[in-house]
């Protein structure tokens, strides 16, 4: 078939590969050690895998951040291969595809800042008084978004903390490494977190990075985004997909 597209399309057909980016399942939020799945990040993980395999999905390579939730969401959909008797690479650890440092640049930034912005503190006190997980994962989106915002467009002075421009750059080194090594047509999944799924929109769209930013909030735990690359082309196929979560109450973003 590829013979015959060639002669058909003449020489400047190109045979495309596939970058498949998973964000990691559900992780320990509110917990003593976030960087672990919790029991329903392992559930969206496995479900991920069973349903790549009963769809006849299979990957040359595997890559994945170096997080404990990173690492740890790839062997679950591993699982799900290996259960069905299906092969599954063996994960190559990439520091590139790690998330940016959100805990770090919270716990240093917002002491001032709550005691600078009385709208801040005030949203802060929601998230003290809110009852449930469900009400304190939301009002505690909103002073994330206010904090990380501020230290993405380099509002903030922090210490030893990589910048939002340094981290972005770090990930497009990661994602040259993916799409530059092996031939065509191969079928490759990189296990990550939502920042770098942002970013590799980015890498597809030419966005602003603002725009990378809001987009990697609205990534799912353990959603699908997809991309075509052959060379320089980095085309996107599909964002923020999860057909394995057929279920509302697992979808989740923390």
């Amino acid at each position: 078939m590829t013979a015959l597209l060639a002669s058909v399309l003449g020489s400047e057909f190109v045979v495309m590969s596939t970058l498949v980016v998973v964000r990691h399942g559900q992780a320990s939020f509110f917990e003593d050690h976030y960087d672990r799945l919790s029991t329903l990040g392992r559930r969206q993980s496995r479900l991920l895998g069973e349903y790549w395999a009963s769809q006849g999905v299979t990957f040359d390579e595997v890559y994945t951040g170096p997080r404990e939730r990173q690492i740890d969401t790839a062997h679950e959909v591993g699982e799900g291969f290996r259960a069905a008797g299906i092969a599954w690479p063996e994960p190559t650890v990439l520091e590139e595809l790690d998330e940016y440092q959100a805990e770090a640049v919270l716990k240093q930034a917002l002491p001032s800042l709550l005691e600078d912005h009385p709208k801040l503190r005030e949203m802060y006190a929601a998230v003290e008084a809110a009852e449930g997980r469900e009400e304190k994962l939301r009002t505690f989106q909103r002073v994330y978004e206010v904090v990380i915002s501020r230290w993405a467009r380099g509002e903030l002075d922090l210490q030893g903390i990589e910048p939002w421009s340094a981290f972005r750059e770090r990930v497009h080194r990661g994602y040259d490494r993916i799409t530059a090594e092996g031939n065509a047509g191969r079928r490759v999944a990189a296990f990550t977190s939502g920042g770098p799924v942002g970013v590799s929109m980015e890498r597809a769209l030419q966005l602003q990075p603002d725009v990378t930013l809001q987009l990697a909030w609205m990534v799912r735990n353990g959603s699908v985004t997809e991309f075509l690359f052959s060379g320089d082309r980095f085309t996107l196929s599909a964002f923020n997909t999860f057909p394995h979560l057929t279920d509302p109450e697992m979808w989740t973003y923390r």
